[in-house]
């Protein structure tokens, strides 16, 4: 999918959520690393949660995986995405559009390398009452 049409679909997802905003707590993850609900919105049996993460230089999220699919733009810095072979899946600069398919097997981390927070808004689309995300083991191979 081309950016523009990404940013399309982002945009209209977000402009049918509430924007009633509220603190929650941070996905696990290094210290400073910090989530806050921008809005959020049940329809049917589907969350939809619109999130602020904030992670700050030389930290991660800690290996994890959803429940749902993420979709993520990355506001400020630079995030490297690595899935559980240690592989790199992605260095996603300001600008940059990410997606985070769900489930047990889709483990990843994702690092801030540079100097800068990266902050991203991501939107989750969760089954109803699942959590953010789940810890997973480190799969102890090397990031490069």
């Amino acid at each position: 999918m081309r950016t523009s049409a990404r940013a399309a679909v982002v945009g209209t997802c977000l402009v049918g959520l509430s924007l009633a905003s509220t603190t929650a707590q941070a996905t696990p993850g290094g210290p400073g690393v910090r989530g806050r609900v921008l809005a959020q919105r049940t329809v049917g049996d589907t969350d939809y949660v619109l999130r602020e993460i904030t992670i700050p230089p030389g930290q991660a999220t800690g290996w994890h995986y959803h429940d749902g699919t993420l979709y993520a733009f990355v506001k400020q810095g630079t995030l490297s995405h690595f899935d559980a072979s240690c592989a790199s899946d992605g260095v996603y600069k300001k600008g940059s559009f990410l997606k985070e398919p769900s489930g047990a097997d889709h483990v990843h981390i994702g690092e801030n390398r540079g100097a800068t927070d990266v902050v991203l808004d991501v939107l989750y689309v969760l089954p109803h009452g699942s959590p953010f995300s789940q810890d997973a083991p480190s799969p102890g191979c090397e990031l490069p």
